[in-house]
């Protein structure tokens, strides 16, 4: 090898290491011209080339390199994760292997093998030769990024994060080994530390659209909404196709009550990928928020028939169908939704106010218990419960059910306001009296309650009082005379 070779070689294998690939290609090149039968620019050329994503390029450079020299264990490794990037998982493990055989001590093979033993699934494999290849060479840092992604496969967190940390320290301006130890914190709900590392991965390397919206997504569980638009924003610049940009931006919309940006978002997501059920899902939340009832039922739909088996989109088109007073198929899509899933406990408890309006009391009192028996601790269902009872006359049974009620949510004002009527209609106007109070000092705008509490200060002669309540009542915007309070209730 003459020294003008040399040099070229060297001079590209310290651009490749740098990440100037054009670089380094270019003097591999020079190096092949001034000695096309020497294996090792053609080797270094093919490990370019693959960290460029030109594997079809890096195939034809290990392969020449192999050719002259059938020795060289690098090129076996090079080809091999080639192979592995294009889910050829066979030819990778006998490359991979081959360099292992030339090369019992070299780590990089064993690190390679491992990533692909851990695209084929097999974890453990994956993870012995990761761990053989750090223990040949401490300061390899692909070992450590190679072991952490499996570690999080594995859910061992705290490994992973070991892992990336010590690739930082070994490569400190290596972007994807903050990307990656920031998703773990993510995962473990650690969402500063999070954002910290994804801020630093942006900072090294800021041209990753899938950075920027992992941030956003983190953000996102914050609550922290304008920044994750602002950063879904970033990540549409870098990728106008980047359909979960665009949806989870639409959802950051949809929580800040943006309805009309959350639509477009989630219909431009839709677009770029039509079998989105999130999107679907999304829209038709939103849709149903503006009362547009047509079209979230239309959108429920296609969530359904994207996810058959998702017992929660019957329940949503449920509800919808509810809305718009149409039971029947409010009733059939509960009913689908507990076929699904049997101990959907919310999905009892609106099937059972379906059939309430529907004045079919019996199907209704067994939804409701079962809701209850699903969920002891659910205090709507005891209050609707509750309410049934109260409409069969039966007020002991319904004020037992509102102060269950109440016990779960204190704050419950409807559960005060029925307690205090089923009271009421028993002649008890005291304990009318101290519910209505209650149910006013939550809501002191609810001009009816007023009204009532009104009433029960009438019917036991404190005509001062119930003038002063009557007055708030008409002040609030309720006026009627004392025989309405039953109407309709």
């Amino acid at each position: 090898m003459n020294s003008l070779e040399d040099e070229a070689i060297k001079q590209g294998d310290l651009l490749r290491d740098k990440g100037d690939l054009e670089g380094a290609i270019a003097a591999y090149t020079e190096a092949i011209r001034l000695n096309p039968q020497n294996a090792q620019p053609y080797s270094g050329r093919g490990r370019a080339y693959l960290r460029k994503g030109e594997l079809d390029k890096a195939v034809a450079d290990c392969n020449k390199a192999i050719q002259l020299d059938p020795m060289m264990a690098e090129a076996y490794c090079t080809r091999g994760g080639c192979h592995g990037s294009n889910g050829d998982f066979d030819k990778a493990m006998a490359d991979c292997t081959e360099a292992i055989r030339l090369d019992p001590r070299g780590a990089e093979a064993y690190s390679v093998r491992g990533s692909v033993y851990g695209l084929k699934g097999d974890v453990e494999k994956a993870i012995a030769d990761g761990t053989e290849a750090i223990r040949l060479d401490p300061k390899l840092p692909r070992a450590f990024w190679v072991r952490a992604k499996l570690y999080d496969m594995k859910g061992e967190f705290d490994k992973a994060i070991a892992d990336w940390t010590e690739c930082i320290r070994l490569k400190p301006q290596c972007a994807e080994a903050f990307w990656g130890r920031g998703n773990i914190y993510a995962k473990k709900g650690e969402f500063d530390t999070a954002i910290a590392d994804f801020t630093e991965s942006i900072r090294l390397d800021p041209r990753h659209a899938e950075v920027y919206y992992v941030r956003a997504f983190t953000y996102v569980k914050k609550g922290e909404f304008d920044k994750a638009i602002a950063d879904c924003t970033e990540a549409i610049r870098l990728n106008p196709k980047y359909a979960d940009a665009y949806e989870e931006r639409g959802y950051s919309y949809q929580e800040k009550g943006d309805w009309e940006k959350a639509i477009a978002d989630y219909t431009e997501a839709i677009r770029l990928n039509p079998q989105s059920a999130h999107a679907y899902w999304g829209r038709a939340y939103v849709y149903a928020q503006k009362s547009e009832f047509d079209q979230a039922i239309a959108d429920y739909t296609e969530v359904i028939r994207l996810r058959p088996q998702y017992a929660q989109a019957y329940r949503r088109r449920a509800y919808v169908y509810a809305q718009k007073s149409e039971f029947n198929q409010a009733i059939a899509d509960y009913t689908e939704a507990i076929r699904l899933h049997p101990e959907y406990a919310e999905a009892y408890y609106e099937r059972g106010c379906s059939c309430l309006k529907k004045d079919d009391h019996d199907q209704a009192i067994t939804d409701y218990n079962e809701a209850i028996r699903l969920n002891p601790k659910y205090a709507e269902a005891y209050f609707y419960r509750g309410f049934f009872y109260g409409k069969k006359g039966d007020h002991d049974q319904a004020i037992a059910d509102y102060t269950e009620a109440i016990r779960l949510n204190p704050k419950y004002t409807e559960a005060y306001f029925y307690r205090g009527f089923s009271y009421s209609k028993k002649g008890d106007h005291d304990k009318a009296i101290t519910d209505y109070t209650a149910a006013i000092g939550i809501n002191p705008k609810d001009g009816f309650t007023f009204y009532t509490r009104g009433y029960s200060y009438w019917q036991k002669g404190d005509k001062a009082k119930a003038n002063a309540d009557f007055a708030q009542a008409k002040k609030l915007g309720y006026e009627a005379t004392p025989a309405r309070i039953y109407a309709g209730i």
